[in-house]
């Protein structure tokens, strides 16, 4: 066997149209001359994926020698939460359409201000870190573009639109990845963002959080900044359709009037649903978050 997958013919448009409703082109049985590949044909396959008639062909074998017939191995059983989130992961890349949109940025100011910050009655020098300067931003950019704060309903057609702002947390836990929720994230200051993502973080921990607390959310942010790494791109935690990866902000030279300077430049990498979103407010969305988190911008989302 080559393991090359067939060829399937359909024209430019309908390989578009499968492409936007993250249909599978080689899933769908062309009904043209020859087995070309219509846009009813998409539609209809559509269609049936919704209502679950469709069987999928049969995948190229992958397991035809043992691992052992190579060298030594070792096996070891799926941790509990992998085995939890696997099956969601895989559903959510394989039925959502994601667009992942890389942006940059500059932090420099905001850096200043978070280390600047100090208790009003101790004196004592805050311990905040940048997320809770992030949840701040994207709360802002979710009240000026209200798309990436729905979910989508297929059954009855129609997106779901909340008014409140509930941001999920990724969080690096010894037991696997766990996302809850801060919620009313619009109400809360600085402070009572960092305190709630210590609270939240430690029962994520201790295995003593409520399962409730991993649903219901506006939308989600990655951020593997204390790990490392820039860009990615971070799968959408349905029925949210957005999600904002963080990387580790670097200082780079940055061509600012008529010379180069130093900045901290923070990457953003923003997954979407397009079926959702598109490009174009894509963009827009992150944008607003470049101008939320650079200049004069960080007093602002501080109070």
């Amino acid at each position: 066997m080559s393991g090359k997958k067939e060829i399937v013919s359909a024209s430019p448009k309908v390989r578009k149209l499968a492409r936007e409703f993250g249909a599978d082109i080689y899933q769908i049985q062309g009904s043209q001359r020859e087995g070309r590949v219509s846009e009813e044909d998409v539609k209809s396959f559509i269609k049936e994926s919704i209502s679950g008639k469709v069987e999928k062909k049969q995948a190229i074998k992958t397991d035809q020698y043992e691992h052992s017939e190579f060298g030594k191995i070792e096996i070891k059983p799926i941790p509990r939460l992998k085995k939890i989130a696997g099956p969601h992961l895989e559903k959510s890349w394989s039925e959502i359409p994601h667009v992942t949109q890389h942006d940059e940025a500059d932090i420099t100011e905001m850096e200043k201000f978070r280390k600047s910050l100090r208790d009003l009655y101790t004196g004592e020098k805050l311990s905040i870190t940048p997320l809770p300067f992030i949840i701040r931003a994207v709360v802002k950019a979710l009240k000026a573009y209200p798309n990436f704060n729905s979910s989508l309903d297929l059954k009855k057609e129609k997106l779901i639109y909340k008014k409140y702002f509930h941001i999920g947390i990724a969080m690096d836990t010894p037991h696997g990845l766990m996302v809850p929720k801060i919620r009313d994230a619009d109400k809360k200051d600085i402070t009572e963002l960092g305190q709630e993502i210590k609270k939240i973080a430690k029962l994520c921990k201790d295995l003593k959080i409520d399962k409730k607390e991993f649903f219901g959310g506006s939308m989600t942010i990655s951020s593997l900044g204390s790990i490392g790494g820039s860009f990615f791109t971070p799968i959408i935690n349905q029925p949210e359709v957005a999600i904002l990866g963080i990387g580790r902000a670097e200082t780079k030279q940055v061509f600012a009037g008529d010379k180069y300077e130093n900045k901290i430049m923070l990457p953003l990498s923003l997954s979407y649903d397009h079926r959702v979103i598109d490009g174009a407010e894509g963009a827009r969305f992150c944008t607003h978050l470049r101008e939320s988190l650079g200049k004069d911008f960080a007093y602002k989302l501080a109070v």
